[in-house]
């Protein structure tokens, strides 16, 4: 069988020789903790088995201790929980007597929330049109948590399949409580309702709002209107006159209907908007009108409740997912434009880069050992397109520890903060 061919059926097989020569547990270990060792068996780490077998409440006394447990369980699913005040037992047991202290925030954003807008693809379908929205959501969100909130230590990562997660690991970030998660959530949402009628509404527009539309502006003509084609019939007309006033709607679809395209029944919209306010016939309430628009179809869609709970669990970065066998991994936003999801590599495809890496090398060791030379032993993980996603990862933690160090020279007074 070749191993670049990735098969659900095959993961049970793939895991084991995934997480012995590739899993980076000794980082995923160091952040987890934060380099401290009493932190280690606080932090919950729950396993998903093979058989929807799922393990909550776990802890690790260390890196080793973590990594044996990969090598003898090989979970489907990684999940990454809370620091709680108490130790946490090893029978993954818990108690009502815990208490969750610290815990990174974090954003989850699916694909599937936009099947409402997205007219390329449905369900687990991504393709480059639709991943535009993942663009948009990381720039506007990064963006966001670093000049509204001045959070630095921001990990992002793929989930495997159709969404993004985000990761803040800022001391100040952690030790946030339930009610602060939630007001930054809350802060950060802007698409209200159910999942029949969701509406954008603004009654002025602050700097995060502008700063938000100025990414959604660069990206709305070509990706909403050209590639989403979100008014190029009519049932995608009438939706889009469905977040009007029914009382002004039926101005906006004669207008619009004389059109075809679009990108002309966009203009026409803004057009008839524009006119309609300097006859003073739009009431001031609706003044953003056509901004509420834009952010209704291309603004973050969050799932919020991931987000305001201390102790909410959320996969961890290089976990393999069954459906795609690709790897979560870790991106640079200011690369978010240029990042695939097409390219992340499947398990098999870094198998089979081991393999064909270890064949073009074998001649070579070869001749050392003739020569009595010593051969450098290579991790895995460099022999194979996962080497760029630890490399970020690595660069994240080293973020970490800077800001660690920067504290506390701080706190002892070596150096002043301006």
């Amino acid at each position: 069988m070749s191993a670049s061919l990735y098969n659900e059926d095959s993961l049970p097989d793939l895991l084991p020789i995934y997480y012995k020569r590739l899993f980076p547990h000794t980082a995923l270990h160091k952040w987890l903790c934060y380099g401290d060792p009493n932190v280690s068996n606080r932090r919950e780490i729950s396993f998903t088995l093979v058989g929807d077998i799922y393990l909550r409440y776990q802890s690790f006394e260390n890196a080793e201790d973590f990594a044996q447990a990969l090598h003898k369980r090989f979970p489907v699913k990684i999940d990454i929980g809370a620091i709680y005040k108490q130790r946490l037992e090893s029978s993954g047991s818990y108690s009502s007597s815990k208490t969750p202290v610290e815990r990174e925030i974090v954003f989850d954003i699916d694909m599937t929330d936009y099947d409402d807008v997205r007219t390329c693809c449905t369900g687990a379908g991504v393709c480059p049109k639709c991943w535009k929205f993942m663009v948009i959501a990381c720039k506007i969100l990064d963006g966001a948590l670093r000049e509204d909130f001045g959070f630095e230590n921001i990990l992002w990562v793929f989930s495997g399949r159709r969404g993004i997660h985000c990761w803040v690991a800022d001391k100040k970030a952690r030790i946030l409580d339930d009610n602060q998660r939630s007001a930054i959530a809350e802060y950060l949402t802007l698409l209200r309702g159910g999942l029949v009628v969701r509406k954008v509404k603004f009654f002025n527009m602050h700097a995060a709002t502008e700063r938000a539309l100025k990414v959604i502006d660069e990206y709305f003509e070509k990706s909403i209107l050209v590639e989403q084609d979100i008014l190029g019939t009519y049932e995608r007309l009438d939706a889009f006159l469905g977040n009007i006033d029914e009382g002004f709607s039926p101005l906006f679809r004669d207008a619009m209907t004389k059109v075809q395209t679009s990108v002309e029944r966009w203009k026409a919209f803004v057009n008839t908007f524009q006119t309609l306010q300097r006859e003073q016939k739009i009431p001031k309430h609706y003044r953003y009108m056509v901004e509420e628009m834009k952010f209704y179809y291309a603004y973050p869609r969050l799932d919020i409740n991931v987000t305001k709970s201390l102790n909410h669990l959320l996969k961890a970065p290089f976990c393999i997912h069954p459906k795609s066998g690709k790897v979560s991994v870790p991106f640079k936003p200011k690369f978010i434009e240029h990042f695939d999801p097409d390219a992340v590599p499947t398990v098999s495809q870094l198998l089979d880069e081991i393999n064909t890496y270890d064949a073009k090398t074998k001649a070579q060791e070869k001749d050392l050992a003739e020569n009595s030379q010593t051969s450098v032993k290579i991790k895995d993980y460099k022999k194979t397109s996962l080497l760029k996603y630890v490399t970020i990862f690595c660069e994240f933690l080293r973020g970490l520890q800077a800001s660690a160090a920067r504290n506390r020279a701080i706190k002892n007074g070596t150096v002043m903060e301006y």
